[in-house]
């Protein structure tokens, strides 16, 4: 996805926002072409222990690796379910923002597809994945992360908070939970929180907003009438990404996805 919104970006804008981070691939790739240098960036989410995760990486790279290097020492299948575990207990709250972003790493890395879900109560529930080497800790990639998120504000916040920080000419990406396409797609959100219809138009809303004030604004989405319907005033680019997650193999390959954008 990424080659489609870089060549639908505009070619001048000031800060750089992405109110859903996520992975941060688009962040990541602008940084490595060199499109944000010299402008501010802001990521935001609203998943505590990816943002926690994001800032560690940033600011003490070097404890998170050490203590990922014993993580890795001790990788096994028991090893994997007492550290998802850990939230499930009182004093995980009192944990260290480093082991707690540790924690969220070696899951990502060693459990099944990557995935991150957790249940009602908050509590992640993947189960661990068949991996023979899994990167556990990978040095050269934290360390060059962490370089590429220096100068950048990295915040605990819902989405429409960029209405309160972005300037006319600014630059925001939006990457939700995507809108189920079917009624029984329920993966829609990783976190206990859904984003269905009213999350969606209160995105739509805050795009609105943000359009009107003069922001240059994009939005990727599922190619649903839904979505549709909800930017039908907005120019819309129809897309073929390739979907690698998916519980069976043959819900895995090519799906229509849209990128909506208003860039002035």
């Amino acid at each position: 996805m990424v080659d489609e919104i870089i060549c639908r970006m505009p070619e001048q804008f000031g800060s750089y926002f992405e109110p859903f981070v996520g992975g941060g691939a688009l962040f990541f790739e602008l940084k490595k072409r060199g499109m944000l240098e010299g402008k501010k960036s802001y990521l935001f989410d609203t998943n505590f222990e990816l943002i926690n995760t994001y800032n560690t990486v940033k600011n003490n790279p070097y404890e998170l690796i050490k203590i990922l290097k014993d993580f890795q020492s001790k990788h096994s299948y028991d090893f994997y379910y007492e550290i998802r575990a850990m939230d499930r207990e009182d004093s995980f709250l009192s944990l260290s923002e480093t082991v707690r972003a540790a924690r969220f790493i070696y899951l990502n890395k060693t459990c099944f597809n990557g995935l991150y879900r957790v249940n009602a109560k908050g509590f992640y529930n993947v189960p661990i994945g068949r991996y023979k080497n899994p990167a556990i800790c990978d040095e050269s990639l934290i360390y060059g992360a962490s370089r590429a998120l220096q100068d950048t504000e990295i915040l605990h916040v819902d989405f429409a908070k960029v209405l309160d920080i972005a300037k006319k000419g600014d630059f925001v990406y939006f990457d939700p939970p995507y809108y189920p396409l079917t009624p029984t797609s329920s993966f829609t959100s990783y976190n206990q929180d859904v984003f269905l219809d009213d999350e969606q138009k209160r995105l739509f809303d805050t795009f609105e907003k943000l359009a009107k004030k003069g922001l240059q604004v994009m939005l990727s989405n599922s190619d649903t009438q839904f979505i549709k319907e909800l930017y039908k005033d907005y120019k819309i680019d129809f897309v073929e990404m390739n979907r690698f997650i998916n519980s069976k193999s043959s819900g895995r390959g090519k799906i229509k996805e849209v990128i909506v954008c208003q860039i002035y």
